[in-house]
């Protein structure tokens, strides 16, 4: 381009130029007023922004119509490369700062168009010292018509060249921006040249119109680049209106590089993690995404503006606009770079909010059908994937279900605490996983309670393999469970039981296989197997018991069905009481009296034995309270389940319960099953020792029926044996039953501790019973088990009567 300038100069400088011969200005003269017009034309530059970058708009077409008529044609291109080149080079040092190559390719690429202008215009009227003629005034406004494409043209060719731009966006928005001033500089020329035909002193008159028409020109740009930034700001944050978080970064580049004109763009982002995702966008409109670590924040130069992105005291990230050198920003550009920072960074803290919520909501999704510790399906997701999954199959295809239940699980959470118990149900669903195959689906009930809907049941001609091929399954999840394993260092091994049930996939949904399964899980349990499976017929019973339990949870919020029957023990020698012991019925509404072998079983396999426990020893603290008050000091003996002394709670239920009734302790008579005798769990004897120390006296129940009933006396101090009934009703016709009984008086005897015979029916029991050296009974050749406000008066009337002979009594109104 400049070596075209040059060549063009130098040839229509040199070349032979006919002056008029009545000339009174000297070529010297001419020739540096073009040089001052051309450089004057480009020093009164206006200038304004577009999305590509900055335009310039001098007034080089008035400029060259003046030359043209005041010089020859070939002088026109050396002046311009002088006063273009010039003025460029002194704005430059005052402010633009530009290389060198960018003063050069100005100064070409003017010097080019002046002289393509210059050669149409000369082609088609000869303007230089002609008179102004309309003919004329065509060929110059043809000329300049020529020069105003072509500097359009070579600049946005250059712009889009440095910039890796479309040549059509520049060129367009440098035409458009320069129509106005275009007409305007056309109209100045002429009229400049009509002035000089008529009286040059008529130029005078000039200076003040030409700064109101700068002044229009100034005002009419700076309309133009408001109205066209509003409009690029209104689109760019119309952009930014995503939830995508990406998708607000690209959008915030792209939005600031057309926008501000920019030449680069930066969008930072924080992440969650402490990194930074680094959005980066030069002006070809290429954007680059990379992740970085933070860390300081660059240094930026006079042509770059950072501005922090915050919402509030939430920091988001950092937008980085850099301007081209020429267009260093003003307050305009950082009042703009203010508001659309802010929009950015509303937008992605809306987008990372968004997010947030997709990721809680994809969160709170998979926990309502996930179990939390194991990450197995829970119940809710059983019921409707294994719905589904019946849905899909043919109705006889069949299918098998395995509930299973861990036995002993609340021992292992008493004895090694919660975190151990949470070990042992991971533990179990990874075994259990081992177990399952493509298409079954293994869920967490709740609890220690796990549930494996099998749909890989082999379907054969045989009608019972559905049936083995379920229970072997289930068999090997026993075995595989009983594999010995260290939970919280310690080596246990794990026992369950497990439900089965199979049914074509049409024949039930889920919840009734789940009924079932259950229900055989349950008898599984009571049968002492590992392993049961369905079985109709006693469906009805199963159901019965599951509804016992959520009746037994009505009673004892009433006070009318749990009442307690009470059976006084005998002195043998004197006939006075030696004790009570209080035993539970149940006055159903609806299934009648209930005795405790009614309903005990379910109850201490289920979480309501606590409230049950604490209910019974409120109960009879209540009657004993109420013989303190009569004058009696007759103990009360209450029976304890094993699993309630696997609770480190009791002994404070316990004694709160003596304060709140203001029972002495030593009245209260705990009874304790052989199951607890034969138990070495050290949380059970913690709790024996805590009530012994409370004064709380302690009885071993159906004494001599178990294993381990010696050992446990060296482990834990008792106050009283009782014989098993077993024992005393054989006493008369075994030798081995009546030796027991005797060895057992004798050891209780050695002791220090009291002996009560159970189930005394005959006077020739009792007879035998005193023979022998016991001293206490109980049974029905006594009492029978009598309601509580009856046994006031029994009692009373045997203290009454303690040196008297006792003789067999039935009390009224016993049952």
């Amino acid at each position: 381009m400049l070596a075209t300038a040059l060549l063009a100069a130098v040839i229509g400088f040199t070349a032979p130029s006919a002056l008029p011969p009545d000339d009174v200005l000297p070529p010297p003269v001419r020739f540096a007023t073009a040089v001052a017009l051309f450089g004057l034309a480009q020093l009164a530059r206006l200038r304004f922004r577009t999305a590509t970058g900055m335009v310039n708009i001098t007034w080089g077409e008035a400029a060259l119509i003046i030359g043209l008529q005041l010089v020859p044609p070939g002088w026109l291109p050396a002046a311009t490369l002088i006063g273009a080149g010039l003025a460029w080079l002194g704005m430059s040092i005052a402010a633009d700062r530009r290389p060198v190559l960018d003063l050069l390719h100005i100064a070409g690429s003017l010097t080019a168009a002046v002289a393509l202008g210059t050669v149409v215009a000369t082609g088609l009227g000869r303007p230089f010292g002609a008179d102004l003629t309309p003919v004329m005034a065509l060929a110059l406004i043809a000329g300049s018509a020529t020069y105003l494409l072509a500097s359009t043209l070579l600049g946005g060719l250059g712009l889009a060249l440095r910039h890796g731009l479309p040549l059509g966006p520049p060129l367009l928005a440098a035409l458009r921006g320069k129509l106005l001033m275009f007409v305007g500089n056309v109209v100045v020329g002429l009229v400049v040249l009509a002035l000089l035909q008529l009286d040059p002193r008529w130029l005078l008159l000039l200076p003040a119109p030409l700064w109101l028409l700068q002044q229009t020109y100034r005002y009419r740009l700076r309309a133009d680049e408001e109205r066209r930034i509003w409009r690029a700001f209104a689109e760019a944050t119309s952009a930014l209106n995503q939830l995508d978080e990406r998708g607000v970064a690209l959008a915030g580049v792209r939005g600031a590089l057309g926008l501000f004109g920019a030449e680069l763009v930066e969008v930072d982002v924080s992440r969650s993690d402490g990194r930074l995702s680094r959005y980066r966008g030069d002006a070809s409109g290429r954007i680059v995404e990379r992740d970085l670590p933070t860390g300081p924040a660059a240094e930026h130069g006079e042509q770059e503006l950072t501005r922090s992105l915050r919402v509030g005291t939430t920091h988001i990230g950092e937008l980085r606009v850099r301007f081209p050198r020429t267009a260093r920003p003003g307050p305009r550009e950082r009042d703009a770079l203010a508001a659309y920072s802010d929009a950015l960074a509303a937008a992605l803290h809306d987008a990372a909010t968004h997010r947030e919520l997709r990721q809680l909501t994809a969160r709170s999704s998979y926990e309502a059908v996930h179990d939390a510790l194991t990450s197995l399906a829970n119940r809710a997701a059983l019921l409707t994937r294994g719905d589904r999954t019946l849905r899909r199959l043919t109705h006889d295809h069949p299918v098998a279900l395995l509930v299973l239940d861990l036995n002993q699980f609340k021992e292992v959470n008493d004895t090694l605490g919660h975190v151990a118990g949470d070990e042992l149900l991971q533990l179990t669903a990874a075994r259990l996983g081992e177990i399952a195959r493509p298409g079954d689906l293994l869920a967490r009930l709740g609890g220690d309670e796990f549930a494996l809907l099998m749909t890989s049941v082999p379907v054969r001609a045989d009608r019972a393999a559905p049936r083995s091929y379920a229970l072997r399954q289930a068999r090997e999840m026993v075995e595989r469970l009983a594999a010995p394993t260290e939970v919280a260092g310690v080596r246990i091994s794990v026992e369950a039981s497990v439900g089965v049930v199979v049914a074509g996939a049409g024949t039930a949904d889920m919840t009734e296989l789940l009924r079932r399964a259950d229900i055989a899980m349950y008898q599984a349990k009571s049968g002492g197997t590992s392993v049961a499976e369905y079985d109709p017929a006693t469906d009805a019973a199963s159901t019965d018991q599951l509804a016992l339990l959520a009746e037994l949870r009505e009673a004892l919020a009433v006070d009318d069905q749990l009442v307690l029957a009470l059976q006084p023990a005998v002195d043998l020698d004197t006939g006075a009481p030696t004790g009570v012991e209080a035993l539970i019925r149940w006055r159903h509404p609806r299934r009648g009296f209930l005795s405790p072998a009614d309903f005990m079983r379910p109850v201490e396999a289920s979480e309501q034995l606590g409230a049950f426990t604490r209910y019974v020893v409120d109960k009879a603290l209540g009657v004993a309270a109420q013989w303190a008050d009569e004058g009696l000091d007759v103990p009360i003996s209450i029976n304890l389940s094993a699993r309630s002394l696997l609770d480190p709670r009791l002994p404070a239920v316990i004694g709160e319960a003596l304060r709140r009734h203001q029972v002495p302790p030593e009245r209260l008579v705990l009874e304790i099953t052989e199951t607890v005798v034969m138990s070495e769990l050290k949380v059970i004897d913690e709790v024996l020792a805590t009530l012994r120390s409370m004064g709380v006296q302690l009885a071993v129940d159906d004494f001599g029926t178990g294993f381990s009933s010696l050992t446990f006396l060296t482990r834990v101090t008792v106050d009283e044996l009782k014989v098993d009934r077993s024992f005393v009703i054989r006493m008369a016709d075994s030798p081995e039953a009546a030796a027991i009984v005797r060895t057992t008086v004798g050891l209780a005897r050695e002791l220090g501790l009291r002996v009560v015979a159970e189930g005394v029916e005959t006077a020739e029991q009792r007879a035998a019973l005193a023979e022998l050296g016991c001293t206490s009974a109980q049974g029905y050749h006594f009492f029978k088990p009598m309601p509580a406000d009856k046994i006031t008066a029994v009692l009373g009337s045997l203290l009454d009567s303690a040196k008297a002979p006792v003789f067999p009594l039935r009390a009224d109104g016993a049952s």
